[in-house]
């Protein structure tokens, strides 16, 4: 629980054995419900979620390969039904600091967001380690990400670090979700 309210984080997961383990270790204790959704991993990634045997945890797999924005769909479907009041995204690979989980789930338990979402170019050294083209790539897609959706304040629209409430996993699931990767731009788009 954060601030008397019940916390998921889903977890999509495609041949991440390697570093899923350490990722379901790394979310944080205040977190009720782990959702892992393997999406038809060859390499043992949901055998390997289940065996950290975290508190709340749930692994649920897909019997085809539909893609990560999918993935995030049967997690948030799975979610509101055990009652979540508010719902992260938490990479399988790792790379999303379980340090910044309370900031993002925090400006919803607040009231100030209904949809919070991260920004990797907030850490300083994003320049090092992204590649060029990626950072190139990233700028132009959150741009026309930015015209389209009307969030003119919104840097990093591919990040898929967020959380969001009940009311926005209603409009999300309302509908179809993108199920490759080009999802946060079509829920930004229909949030």
């Amino acid at each position: 629980m954060f601030s008397g309210r019940r916390i998921a984080v889903v977890v999509p997961a495609f041949n991440e054995a390697e570093k899923i383990a350490r990722t379901v270790r790394s979310i944080p204790g205040f977190v009720d419900h782990v959702i892992v959704v393997d999406d038809t991993s060859t390499d043992g990634t949901a055998r390997i979620a289940r065996r950290s045997q975290r508190r709340g945890l749930e692994v649920l797999s897909h019997e085809r390969n539909r893609g990560v924005g999918a993935a995030i769909a049967t997690g948030y479907v799975r979610a509101r039904a055990l009652g979540a009041e508010v719902t992260a995204v938490m990479a399988g690979d790792s790379q999303m600091d379980p340090a910044n989980l309370a900031s993002l789930v925090g400006a919803v338990v607040s009231g100030r967001a209904d949809y919070a979402k991260g920004n990797r170019f907030a850490w300083p050294g994003v320049c090092r380690v992204m590649p060029l083209p990626r950072l190139v790539g990233n700028f132009v897609l959150s741009h026309l990400t930015r015209l389209a959706s009307g969030y003119t304040h919104l840097f990093d629209s591919q990040c898929g670090y967020t959380a969001a409430n009940r009311r926005a996993l209603d409009a999300i699931l309302a509908g179809p979700v993108f199920p490759r990767y080009g999802y946060p731009n079509d829920l930004l788009v229909r949030l």
